[in-house]
C-alpha cells in the first residue's frame, strides 16, 4: 500500500498570516499554506522577511507549500511592455528567496487580463455561488478591440519561461501555472486566452521542457473546459506535472457555469481523488472558490472536512 502523503493546503494573503488563522487551520486538519501577496524582493532584507514568514508558519506545525511573487507591473510581462525585463528580474529575485525559504512551489497565471465572473447565483441554503455566463457578460460589457494577439501571448510566455525556469531549477522550485479562468477561447475585455485546454498546457511544457515547468491543476477549470477531467488528471500526474490541486466542483458548461459546494456539482469527487492516487500524485489539495455564506469560516471548514474524508477514503 502506498504511504498516505496527500495533504490539504489553504491559501492566505501575506497580511492574513497570523496566530488566529494559523491556529484555526491547524485545528481543521490543514497541513500547510499557499501564501500570496509577498513583498517585492528588491534586496536581501525582503528575502529575509520571506524566510522569517515561512519559519513563523512552521512554528504552528504547518508546512509552506507555495508562495506567490509580487511585482510592480505583472501586466508588463504578460503584455510584453518595455519594462518587462525589470519585472522579470524581480520575479527571479522572488523565486530565489522562495527557494531559500525551503518552499517547493510558486503558483502563477499568465493572463493578459485577469479572471471574469458575472452575477452570483443563489444556491443551497441561500448561499451565493460564483458564476459565469457568457451571454450576460456580453450584455454588460461592450466588445473591446483586441489589445494583444494570441501569437504575442505565446511569444511572451516563452520569453518569460526562458528567463525564470533556469532560476527555478537552480533553487529547486517548481512554477505551477494555473489555467485561465474562465478557460474559453473567447476574448474577454479585449484579450484572448491561451491556457484553456490540455493541449495548450502541453504546448507550454514543450516550450521549455523542465521539471520546474509545471502546473497547478485546477479541477474546476478543467471541468469548465468541457474535457474528460479524470483522463487529464492521469495524463498530467503520470508526467509528474501537477504540483498542487484546486479540488472544487462546478455545474454547467464552459460558457455558463456555477461553482457549487464541493459535494453537489457534476464532478464525481471520489473518482477524481482515485485518479490522483492511481497516478501517483501525493501533493497538496487546496480548498478553492467556496460558496459564500454568512459564516465564512464554516463554509471553509466544510470543504476542508470533505477533502480530508475523501483523501482518507482513497489514500488509505
Amino acid at each position: 500500500m502506498k504511504e498516505n502523503k496527500a495533504t490539504i493546503c489553504e491559501v492566505l494573503g501575506w497580511n492574513q498570516v497570523n496566530p488566529e488563522n494559523l491556529s484555526f487551520l491547524n485545528a481543521m486538519g490543514v497541513d500547510g499554506l499557499s501564501i500570496n501577496g509577498l513583498p517585492v524582493v528588491t534586496d536581501k532584507s525582503k528575502a529575509e522577511e520571506i524566510k522569517q514568514m515561512a519559519d513563523f508558519v512552521r512554528s504552528f506545525g504547518l508546512k509552506v507549500y507555495d508562495m506567490r511573487w509580487s511585482v510592480p507591473d505583472w501586466g508588463a510581462i504578460t503584455n510584453g511592455r518595455e519594462n518587462r525585463d525589470e519585472n522579470i528580474d524581480l520575479c527571479c529575485s522572488a523565486i530565489r528567496a522562495i527557494g531559500s525559504a525551503g518552499v517547493s512551489f510558486c503558483g502563477y497565471t499568465f493572463m493578459s487580463i485577469g479572471h471574469f465572473r458575472t452575477t452570483p447565483k443563489d444556491g443551497r441554503g441561500g448561499a451565493k455561488y460564483s458564476a459565469f455566463n457568457l451571454d450576460e457578460f456580453k450584455r454588460n460589457n461592450p466588445i473591446q478591440p483586441e489589445k494583444i494577439s494570441k501569437e504575442k501571448l505565446w511569444e511572451n510566455i516563452e520569453y518569460f519561461l526562458r528567463r525564470v525556469i533556469p532560476v527555478a531549477e537552480e533553487v529547486g522550485v517548481k512554477l505551477a501555472l494555473h489555467p485561465d479562468d474562465p478557460p474559453i477561447d473567447v476574448p474577454l475585455g479585449g484579450s484572448p486566452r491561451i491556457i484553456i485546454s490540455p493541449e495548450n498546457y502541453q504546448k507550454v511544457f514543450d516550450l521549455l521542457p523542465s521539471e520546474s515547468n509545471a502546473m497547478l491543476f485546477c479541477q474546476g477549470c478543467f471541468s469548465e473546459m468541457g474535457v474528460d477531467v479524470v483522463r487529464s488528471i492521469k495524463d498530467f500526474a503520470e508526467k509528474n506535472k501537477i504540483c498542487m490541486v484546486h479540488f472544487r466542483n462546478i455545474r454547467g458548461n464552459p460558457y455558463d457555469f456555477v461553482e457549487t459546494f464541493i459535494d453537489e456539482g457534476e464532478i464525481d469527487m471520489y473518482e477524481t481523488m482515485k485518479a490522483y492516487y492511481d497516478s501517483g500524485f501525493f501533493g497538496p489539495f487546496i480548498v478553492d472558490h467556496i460558496p459564500t455564506i454568512p459564516q465564512s469560516l464554516a463554509s471553509k471548514a466544510y470543504a476542508i472536512g470533505y477533502i480530508r474524508a475523501t483523501i482518507q477514503s482513497v489514500y488509505r
